[in-house]
């Protein structure tokens, strides 16, 4: 198929994401449908402005060096706790390079650093400024304002459970409207610890891997709005302004906060590693059992794959590449964005086109998933355990939400970037 084709057919697919947020709607006549195609075009301008601006993309190539530089920093204090295993020189001949890169001691222990520097970079008010920035262009583009926009930026930087965090005294008096787009925004994007963590597994399936990684995520803060709105539109807001409440005592003490944060981020990343994939493992020996299909026995991974290609199709993806896609999408949603990465990473090269890749890489890139659902109510709850059964209500919606906002970001730089 021609890039034409391909484009005119992600078209397509944006105006059916749309359609499929509708039957979630509660009233469709309240629906604003400038605001709608202004949250598109913003998708569309983001891009275009940081791929195709040379001075910008040039600018956001800093992040590239950013992303080595936390690498190095993070191999220097792994290679002296843990030694070899950590990435030091081992006292043996090794045969096999590979053995020695153990992902939980090298690929991981960077969320630790990442999470102490955004602690600090919060308490010097530097990233405060970059999100109220951020804040304040959305709230002149799309109307949004008062503390679940404030929130959503938020999500660009720091994790779905800290971003609500961050506006507290605000969630029991938000709307419901307010809290599916704290939710949505949350389960769309990913924290900025992963990115980093991201950014390092993919750097060799496309270039400047950080800089595509960011554009996705500020992306979605007008398509996490887009459908926010699709499903329960609503012009009223809590308050104007968002209070910061994330403080620190001194500068120490966001270090050692944002390296305790970062460790309860590392291990709950490497406990659910070891659980999900044996879990898939006990599910594909019971479908094993099952009579084969197509000469190969049914596993997750091809269940997931029929299920979602359709949905990868629609971003201008090839019907022959849309399976594996698809596939992706399922371990994504069903399991987690981290071992539909690490599928993606153990392709062959030859499975999926430029294009495909870097459109999966984009709707992939986002916590929207079955546990994160409840790892959201449950975190959001605690603070506002009023609201439990709102959250409860809204889960769905969000989930649905954030799915299809991850999928229009893969769309719209599917034709953009090609």
């Amino acid at each position: 198929m021609t890039d034409l084709s391909l484009d005119l057919q992600a078209i397509a697919g944006i105006a059916i994401y749309i359609g499929l947020a509708l039957p979630f709607s509660e009233s469709i006549r309240k629906i604003r449908w400038r605001t709608v195609a202004s949250a598109v075009a913003i998708q569309f301008a983001i891009c275009l402005l940081l791929l195709r601006v040379p001075v910008i993309s040039d600018g956001l190539g800093l992040l590239n060096e950013a992303v080595a530089a936390l690498a190095t920093a993070s191999r220097q204090g792994t290679s002296f706790v843990f030694g070899y295993v950590g990435g030091s020189t081992p006292p043996f001949a090794v045969t096999q390079p590979a053995s020695l890169a153990i992902f939980a001691f090298q690929g991981l222990a960077v969320i630790l650093v990442v999470s102490a520097v955004a602690s600090l970079l919060w308490h010097w008010r530097i990233l405060p400024t970059i999100v109220r920035g951020i804040s304040w262009v959305f709230q002149k583009t799309l109307g949004t304002s008062g503390p679940a926009g404030f929130a959503a930026v938020a999500n660009v930087f720091v994790g779905m459970v800290e971003a609500p965090l961050l506006v507290r005294p605000y969630i029991a008096r938000m709307t419901r409207h307010e809290l599916l787009l704290l939710m949505t925004a949350g389960m769309s994007m990913i924290a900025g610890s992963m990115m980093v963590i991201y950014a390092s597994m993919l750097s060799h399936q496309f270039a400047n891997m950080p800089v595509q990684l960011m554009t996705k995520s500020l992306m979605s803060i007008p398509a996490a709005i887009l459908f926010s709105h699709l499903m329960l539109p609503d012009d009223t807001v809590t308050s104007r302004s968002a209070e910061v409440t994330r403080t620190y005592t001194g500068t120490m003490d966001a270090i050692t906060r944002g390296t305790a944060d970062g460790l309860h981020i590392w291990l709950n990343v490497i406990a659910i590693l070891v659980v999900l994939i044996a879990l898939v493992a006990l599910v594909n020996q019971g479908l094993a059992l099952a009579p084969w299909v197509g000469g190969s026995p049914l596993s997750l991974e091809r269940m997931s794959g029929w299920l979602f290609a359709p949905l990868a199709w629609l971003m201008g993806i090839p019907w022959e590449e849309a399976i594996a896609a698809g596939r992706l999408l399922g371990i994504k949603t069903v399991l987690n964005e981290f071992l539909a990465y690490l599928q993606l990473a153990a392709f062959d090269p030859s499975t999926l086109s430029n294009r495909t890749r870097l459109i999966v890489i984009y709707a992939l890139c986002g916590f929207a998933n079955f546990g994160s659902m409840g790892i959201q109510i449950s975190g959001i709850a605690a603070m506002a355990p009023e609201r439990r059964s709102d959250l409860n209500a809204l889960a769905v919606r969000s989930l649905i939400g954030a799915t299809l906002a991850s999928c229009m970001t893969g769309a719209i730089v599917g034709i953009v970037a090609f």
